[in-house]
């Protein structure tokens, strides 16, 4: 039957160039790709409540992309665990998530992360719409 339907379905217009991956910009891939690292690091410690604000980007007279992003989470505690013990769990999140934004920019990137409470953030729709999220999704 799928098949049937596929075979008689006509092509609709080309709504992007072809060469275009994504209708987001390179900021939003980049802040959630920090987050999928994070996210997957800490597995059940941190549950969906941490988000990434890229707070600058812009290529430096060297040739790298600096990129510097604030991970947000809603308690101290969290903020310790992103953090990890003498910040490992920073440095390893900051590893990961370069190794896939140069391959996203193709050019070498200095990404720095910095760690922020905003106690409730999720409950805020002012925060949600600043932080990237659509009211769609909340």
């Amino acid at each position: 039957m799928m098949e049937q339907i596929i075979s008689n379905m006509e092509e609709g217009p080309q709504y992007y160039p072809s060469d275009q991956v994504t209708d987001h910009p390179e900021r939003f891939i980049v802040a959630e790709l920090v987050r999928e690292k994070a996210l997957h690091l800490t597995k059940e410690e941190i549950p969906h409540s941490l988000a990434v604000v890229i707070e600058q980007m812009k290529r430096r007279d060297n040739g790298k992309i600096y990129v510097g992003a604030t991970i947000i989470v809603e308690r101290s505690s969290q903020k310790g665990i992103i953090i990890g013990k003498r910040g490992s769990m920073l440095k390893e999140i900051g590893q990961l998530a370069r190794t896939d934004i140069e391959a996203l920019l193709g050019s070498s990137v200095f990404l720095e992360l910095w760690v922020k409470v905003q106690k409730d953030w999720r409950n805020r729709p002012s925060q949600l719409k600043d932080y990237g999220f659509n009211e769609d999704e909340y």
